[in-house]
């Protein structure tokens, strides 16, 4: 049966690379980007391969774009059985030591990270409650695993990124836990270390394509699905 799934932050990427491999197995697809011109661009690309992809503009920190993102599928679909929510930022090219950090960076960080993943959720879950299988896939990173990080030996502590994103899988937990009585399914994974401009297209990482592929079964969970877990990129439950 075919869904109708939006993904944030899709215009490059994963997030772009995990649009083509939906639509590519029949589902309707909703690319969400805040630049609107590369958000177009990104979906004529994929249309020319014949899939059902449509674009919408849609800024996570932009209460008015994520309200007008809703009307729209609202209107054209009736419902939304799957959100990814996959927009994010790193500013890695930032200091992000835990002692010399500046607060800004901090900020604008957890402004995409946690506050517009937290306003896109809440604002689209009236057509979640629509569906019949929702599924909402919270991408996230293995640097956002407190219980990694405490130990001895760890490394890569970029205090405005993993902050950010152990905050957003705090907030995984309790929507997992609310939601699970409505059987809409909620879970936290990530890719692994993959090659994307987020890192600056670190080396080794890697393709956009394979950490497509390790999101991918977690959008399309069925009704007997796991919720509430986060998730390595080789499929397996880490500690949060």
């Amino acid at each position: 049966m075919s869904k109708v799934i939006l993904v944030t932050g899709a215009n490059t990427g994963i997030g772009f690379e995990l649009v083509r491999l939906l639509a590519q197995k029949g589902h309707i697809v909703y690319l969400a980007a805040r630049n609107e011109s590369a958000g177009r661009e990104a979906v004529t690309k994929l249309v020319k391969e014949k899939l059902n992809v449509k674009f919408v503009l849609l800024d996570v920190t932009s209460a008015s774009t994520i309200k007008e993102a809703k009307s729209l599928i609202e209107q054209n679909e009736g419902k939304l059985d799957v959100l990814v929510n996959n927009a994010g930022v790193a500013q890695m090219d930032k200091d992000q030591n835990a002692t010399t950090i500046d607060v800004s960076v901090i900020r604008e960080t957890v402004e995409v990270n946690l506050f517009g993943l937290v306003q896109t959720t809440t604002t689209l879950l009236p057509l979640l409650r629509a569906s019949s299988q929702a599924v909402i896939l919270n991408v996230t990173t293995d640097m956002a695993s407190n219980s990694k990080q405490a130990e001895p030996d760890s490394s890569l502590h970029f205090v405005a990124y993993n902050t950010s994103k152990a905050a957003a899988n705090s907030y995984t937990i309790a929507l997992a836990h609310e939601l699970r009585k409505e059987g809409i399914k909620v879970n936290a994974v990530t890719p692994g270390f993959t090659s994307t401009k987020l890192n600056f297209f670190g080396q080794g990482g890697k393709s956009v394509r394979q950490g497509a592929e390790i999101l991918l079964p977690w959008a399309l969970l069925g009704k007997d699905g796991p919720t509430g877990l986060f998730i390595d990129e080789n499929g397996k439950e880490m500690a949060w």
